[in-house]
Formats: structure tokens, sequence, C-alpha cells
């Protein structure tokens, strides 16, 4: 009996260290990643643009081929909206286009609804490199609420390797 009051113990404690770790921990959280692709900005720029086209490049929207798509209004355009249900990795939700700047910056809000409920906000930018290339920067802010915001210490090596391997996917599909 000793030995389940110390494990029950120990659980407790666990727990009570991560609640109180949180209450320390920032809810807000913002990661960025960028690739340098071998095509010039307008063309870069111009795929990007089309939600539809992350069915070839993001990692997350890849988690799930079978995933079932909804789609409303015009791809490429503000308001156009792709949302998605998926399997427990891809999970549930939807992207809107809340802004462009043609041939600049794409801007999104990313409404989550399974497995947690939240909001980000997206946004990828196109620049110039050098000649015939372009720096591409894809990235998310969000905030997460209490205890959740725990998950922000890891959020950066988390999500970061997943979009990083979004942007090379982006990257070898254009260059192909």
């Amino acid at each position: 009996m000793n030995i389940l009051k110390v494990i029950v113990l120990g659980i407790v404690a666990i727990i009570g260290l991560v609640l109180i770790t949180a209450l320390f921990v920032k809810k807000e959280y913002s990661i960025e990643r960028e690739v340098i692709i071998s095509k010039p900005n307008a063309e870069v720029f111009n795929y990007i643009k089309f939600i539809k086209n992350q069915d070839h490049y993001n990692k997350w929207v890849m988690m799930d081929p079978n995933m079932k798509k909804n789609f409303k209004g015009t791809d490429g355009t503000v308001g156009f909206v792709y949302a998605w249900d998926g399997n427990d990795k891809a999970g549930k939700g939807e992207q809107e286009i809340t802004k462009i700047d043609e041939g600049n910056e794409l801007d999104l809000e990313i409404r989550f609804i399974k497995p947690f409920e939240g909001i980000a906000h997206a946004r990828m930018t196109t620049k110039p490199a050098t000649e015939g290339q372009t720096r591409v920067t894809w990235s998310m802010a969000g905030a997460s609420k209490y205890p959740m915001n725990i998950t922000n210490l890891f959020i950066d090596s988390m999500l970061g390797k997943d979009l990083q391997a979004s942007l090379v996917d982006l990257k070898n599909n254009l260059e192909k």
C-alpha cells in the first residue's frame, strides 16, 4: 500500500509541477521558417496564393490522404475558405485567406476544431533573393490557454520541423 501512495504522490507532484510551470510560460507563440526557391518571385507567389496547392506541399494537409475537404469562395482571393476533416493526426478545422498583398504576402486565419480548438495566424511572404531566386518565409502565431500553454515551450521544435519540411516540399515541387 505504501508503494501505491508513493506512486500517487509522485503523479500528483508531476502534475502540480506542470501546472505551476505553465503559470510562467507565455500564452502566445510564434514560429517562422524560410527557404530559397530557384524560381522567380511572381511564379512562386502565384503558386502559394492558391490554398488548394497546399495539397502538394503542406505536411499537415498530407497527413491524411482520405481527408474530407470543403471549399467556399474563389481560391487565391481574400475570403476563400479551405475546410478539412481528417484523421486523428490531421484533425478538423479550416483556413481562410484574410489578406493578399499581390506578389509579396498571403495572410491566413487557421481555425482548429479538433483535436483542440484554437486560432492561429499564418503568413507566407515572398521576396526576390537573387536573380531568379525567391525567399519564401512561412510564419505562424497564436495563443494557447492555460494550462495548454505549457506546450509553447516545445512548439517551435514541434511545428517548426513540419513547417520546414513543408517548405522543402514546396521548393522541390516548384523546382521540378
